[in-house]
Order: C-alpha cells, then sequence, then structure tokens
C-alpha cells in the first residue's frame, strides 16, 4: 500500500555545539520513504547518515539540537500525520513511535543486547512493551520470531545469553527482537558490517525477505554501494550532510549524474578491470567545524564549472525518472 508517504522529511537540519566549535551534520536533508518500500541511504563514514536515522527516532546526542525541518510521519494508531520534529523526545508518545512504530537493527548487536539477560527476556520485554500479551503469550511469539529470522532450535536457543550465539545469530536474534513490535518502519543501520561476508550475504537476504513478506518500510543505511545495489529500490546519496543525489537504484548505478555519485562507484574494485590500483576519491572530507561554502563536494570535485561551484548552492536538477542530482552540471536539466 504506497498511497503516500510513510516518512516525509523536509529539509532536516541538525547542529551540535561542542567546545570546539559548532558542527553541522545535517543541512537541509530532504527524503521520504513509502509504506512497504526499501530505501537506502548511501555515503561515506561522516555524511550524516547515521545522523538522520537518529533525529528519525529522537535520539540525538545531548548537545544535538534540530533546528529546521519537519518529519512527518503517519502513525500506526489512527493513521494520523505527526511532526516527529516537534514531539517531546522523552514523551511517552515518543517512546511507542520508537522501537513500537520504527525499529531499528544496529551495526553491533553486543553492544544492543544486555549481556546479563537472555535473548528471550529482552525479546519478550519489547513485546510486552508494545501489547497486552502475558508472559506465556510473549514466550511464545519469542519462539515464532527466532524461528522466523532462522535460528535453529528457536525453543532451546531462546535462553542463551547474547554472547553465545554467533555473530551472524546475534544479529538474527536483534532482527527478531526489532520485530517485536509489528514495526512499520525498519531501520538497519549498517547491519552486516561486524560479520564477515559469507554471513552478510545471509544477513541481507534474510532483511530483504522479511521486509517483502511483512510490508515494512526499510530504511537501509550504508557505506557499501553493493549492498545497496541488491536491496533497495531507491537510494539517496548523503555527502556532509546533504543530499547530493537521489533516484531509482538502477539509475543510479547505470547513469550517476553527481560527480560525487560517479567518484563512489569508480572507487569501488571490480574484478574485470585491468587497473593498476583502486582509484580513490581526490582530496579529503573537509572539517565539521569548517565546512565549505557553495557546493560542499567543490573541494574534490574534478568536474567544477567555475567558481559558481563555491560560491553558490547548487538546486536539484531533475536528470531522469524520479532521478535528481543537485550540481550546476545540470543547472536548467529540468527545464
Amino acid at each position: 500500500m504506497r498511497d503516500g508517504p510513510l516518512i516525509d522529511v523536509v529539509d532536516l537540519s541538525v547542529v551540535i555545539d561542542r567546545d570546539e566549535g559548532v558542527v553541522r551534520p545535517l543541512n537541509g536533508v530532504s527524503f521520504r520513504i513509502a509504506q512497504g518500500q526499501a530505501v537506502g541511504i548511501v555515503g561515506e563514514s561522516g555524511c550524516g547518515k547515521t545522523m538522520t536515522s537518529n533525529a528519525l527516532l529522537r535520539i540525538l546526542p545531548p548537545a544535538a539540537e534540530i533546528t529546521s525541518g519537519q518529519m512527518r510521519y503517519r502513525r500506526k494508531s489512527d493513521e494520523q500525520i505527526v511532526d516527529l520534529a516537534t514531539i517531546d523526545a522523552d514523551s511517552d508518545e515518543m517512546r511507542q513511535i520508537r522501537g513500537g512504530d520504527i525499529s531499528m537493527i544496529f551495526q553491533e548487536p553486543m553492544t544492543a543486547f544486555s549481556p546479563v539477560h537472555s535473548v528471550h527476556n529482552q525479546i519478550a520485554e519489547m513485546i510486552q512493551l508494545h501489547s497486552d500479551m502475558d508472559d506465556d503469550a510473549a514466550r511464545r511469539r519469542v519462539v515464532e520470531l527466532l524461528d522466523l529470522v532462522g535460528i535453529p532450535d528457536p525453543e532451546g536457543r531462546a535462553d542463551d545469553y547474547p554472547f553465545q550465539l554467533s555473530g551472524g545469530m546475534r544479529q538474527r536474534a536483534m532482527i527478531a527482537m526489532a520485530l517485536a513490535s509489528n514495526p512499520r518502519l525498519l531501520i538497519a543501520d549498517e547491519p552486516t558490517t561486524a560479520l564477515d561476508v559469507t554471513v552478510q550475504a545471509r544477513v541481507l537476504k534474510l532483511i530483504q525477505r522479511l521486509q517483502r513478506e511483512l510490508g515494512l518500510a526499510l530504511m537501509l543505511i550504508t557505506h557499501d554501494l553493493g549492498v545497496i545495489a541488491h536491496t533497495v529500490e531507491y537510494v539517496y546519496v548523503m555527502y556532509l550532510g546533504q543530499v547530493v543525489e537521489e533516484g531509482p537504484v538502477a539509475e543510479i548505478f547505470d547513469h550517476p549524474a553527481h560527480p560525487y555519485t560517479q567518484a563512489l562507484l569508480h572507487s569501488i574494485p571490480s574484478l574485470t578491470s585491468k587497473a593498476d590500483r583502486l582509484e580513490p576519491i581526490e582530496g579529503s572530507v573537509p572539517s565539521a567545524y569548517a565546512l565549505p561554502t557553495g557546493c560542499p563536494f567543490h573541494t574534490r570535485c574534478t568536474q567544477k564549472v567555475g567558481d559558481v561551484c563555491h560560491q553558490q548552492m547548487p538546486g536539484h536538477a531533475e536528470v531522469g525518472p524520479g532521478h535528481r542530482a543537485s550540481c550546476f552540471i545540470h543547472e536548467g536539466a529540468d527545464g
């Protein structure tokens, strides 16, 4: 069902006031996710991917503040549109949405699970927090969820502690806990980074299958374009706290329009390439305390149009069906 966006983020900006200065991790970020849609957020470390998801869940660092923008969300309980940016982060309403309507799969499950409570106790607590199930019903639901995510002998493994599970099994248990509240939106923040390659593939296939079977919206956060290519249908490319390109996954890979996206793709090693060395992106990411004026990528760009690139911020130009890029190369492309 996609009769309107489930999440519609418009011009979201976040600042962090530190002793060293003011950091602006998000600068006018806009994106939307429909019910049942799989969307990817991709970019280098420090581009603002995780800060974006933390803003959605209202779990920003103490010194961080949302300074502008809206995060319009269609609430599960009554289908009303609420602006998450205006809800008290510690309110009952936000707690019901965070972990209830919207769940997260964290990068490292050992930091998300308590080491002194069994897997069953932790997942059952999440179930009972968002439902009126008694202990026996919650136990049955935990076993069902562990079975759903492919953990062998779910009845027995439910009583294991997180350290007794392998990395892949812990991540599956983390996914089970994320599904415990029957969420509408599942945020997966680098969900396979800590796993070896073969386990990564199995976990990604599991997330993909569950997203489709349960009709979940998926927000996949990663630096890995290979993961994006096989898991989502629409992509937002971020650089220095801004979305610089967005579009259907095939469009982004076949016709990348922003110089940063092109550089990201060129930096991926290929088995068929005859090049003797990797092609890193030129230059380095500017300091978060001294963001460049104009286009955020102009300090590393090899396709600069001229002085305008460091003087003005480019608009979002339509470069294909549902495909937009923020670059002066495409100024006037959308008429």
